[in-house]
């Protein structure tokens, strides 16, 4: 039991770095864009009780908002 948490631990630890190492090259538009997608899937999971349907929602509501808040 220990050996899978341990496995399961370091294998998100590692995927984890190699999500936040690919935004290195992005500019700040593409990065609040990423953000706000990511923060609004989560409040569309939450909101829409786990569907599917109001994930994507939130997510493609939040990658706008993102998106348009670095909009000069």
């Amino acid at each position: 039991m220990k050996h899978t948490s341990i496995s399961l631990r370091s294998t998100g630890l590692v995927l984890a770095l190699l999500v936040l190492s690919g935004c290195a090259g992005m500019t700040t538009r593409e990065k609040n864009t990423a953000v706000g997608a990511a923060i609004g899937g989560v409040a569309g999971n939450i909101i829409g009780g786990g569907s599917v349907l109001g994930t994507a929602a939130g997510a493609a509501a939040g990658g706008v908002i993102g998106h348009q808040a670095t909009k000069k």
